[in-house]
């Protein structure tokens, strides 16, 4: 082949409109030695395709990265865990510590507003009052089983990460 045809199939070649034969053709054209200066560029990128191609990982690559993955959730798996626990609590104390801030509120409040220095009750109706208080509490409902789905789903996959951990377990033990 000669330098305007390489040249013509390179051009080609960079639109990604070569066939395999095209490209077959252009690779045999880069091995040779003596290639035109102005295609030095592309004939080294093709020498190293033709390189690369030979590498390949060793028979023990596998066993080399399930033993580093393995080594690293070993020290970690157990901070890790200290840390989801430690954050579980934690938020559990916060919404303890609102609750009870807030029950202690209502508590000292009295049973109504006080506008221009009189006792005013907040609802007239004690049927509306109660669906007002429904409507608060089913909203308060709704959080806690969104929450817990949330849970549900964080368990799952420490569930899973667990598993994946004793099958790598078991795996690096034979």
């Amino acid at each position: 082949m000669d330098s305007r045809r390489a040249d013509d199939l390179l051009k080609k070649y960079w639109d990604c409109q070569t066939s395999l034969a095209e490209e077959k053709e252009l690779r045999e054209y880069f091995r040779q030695r003596d290639v035109p200066e102005d295609l030095a560029p592309a004939a080294t990128l093709f020498r190293y395709f033709d390189e690369q191609k030979t590498n390949s990982l060793n028979d023990d690559f596998d066993q080399l990265v399930i033993g580093q993955a393995t080594q690293s959730n070993k020290s970690t798996s157990g901070i890790k865990t200290l840390i989801t626990y430690s954050l579980r609590i934690a938020a559990g104390v916060a919404v303890l510590i609102a609750a009870i801030f807030l029950v202690r509120q209502e508590l000292q409040r009295p049973d109504g507003i006080v506008a221009n220095g009189e006792l005013i009750d907040t609802y007239d109706d004690p049927q509306k009052a109660f669906e007002e208080t429904k409507k608060a509490l089913e909203m308060i409902s709704r959080g806690f089983v969104r929450a817990e789905q949330q849970a549900k789903k964080i368990n799952a996959f420490n569930e899973a990460q667990e598993k994946i951990q004793n099958q790598l377990k078991r795996n690096s033990e034979l």
